[in-house]
């Protein structure tokens, strides 16, 4: 697990730039929101989750999370079909900010493209650590806009 300025990101993960991570099951990819996500949304207090048998595309939403902060869209990192849902999240969608990389995961799919999909995905801790480094850059550009327009 590596920590990186505050965010843990386990390391054997992919990413997606949308705040996603997956994990590779054998032939089924389990998918979830990671650490950044969860600390920046602060706690999630509702999860709008897909169906099972739904088609998911990478890049589009398939879900929704709300915290007290705001609504924001969960973005698919990879395209295929919907095995399952984490439906714990209904009772608990807190689950998320709990535990992100274990009992908070989202959905199960088995994929439809992956072997040219995981282009577009960050592995490998460099990688992690300039995607994350970017993702809090953008955190803080977006917090000093919000702050010029009160």
């Amino acid at each position: 697990m590596a920590n990186i300025e505050g965010y843990d990101l386990p390391d054997d993960l992919f990413y997606y730039e949308e705040d996603s991570w997956i994990k590779v099951e054998g032939d089924k990819i389990k998918i979830g929101m990671t650490d950044f996500f969860q600390q920046a949304a602060g706690d999630i207090v509702y999860i709008d989750l897909p169906f099972e048998g739904d088609e998911i595309t990478q890049g589009e939403p398939f879900g929704k999370a709300q915290s007290s902060k705001w609504i924001g869209k969960l973005i698919a990192p990879l395209s295929g079909t919907i095995e399952e849902v984490n439906y714990e999240l209904d009772s608990d969608s807190t689950i998320i900010n709990k535990d992100p990389y274990g009992e908070g995961w989202v959905i199960i799919i088995t994929p439809s493209n992956f072997e040219e999909e995981k282009k577009n995905l960050i592995h490998g801790i460099e990688a992690i650590t300039a995607w994350i480094k970017r993702q809090i850059a953008k955190s803080e550009r977006l917090k000093a806009e919000a702050g010029k327009e009160e």
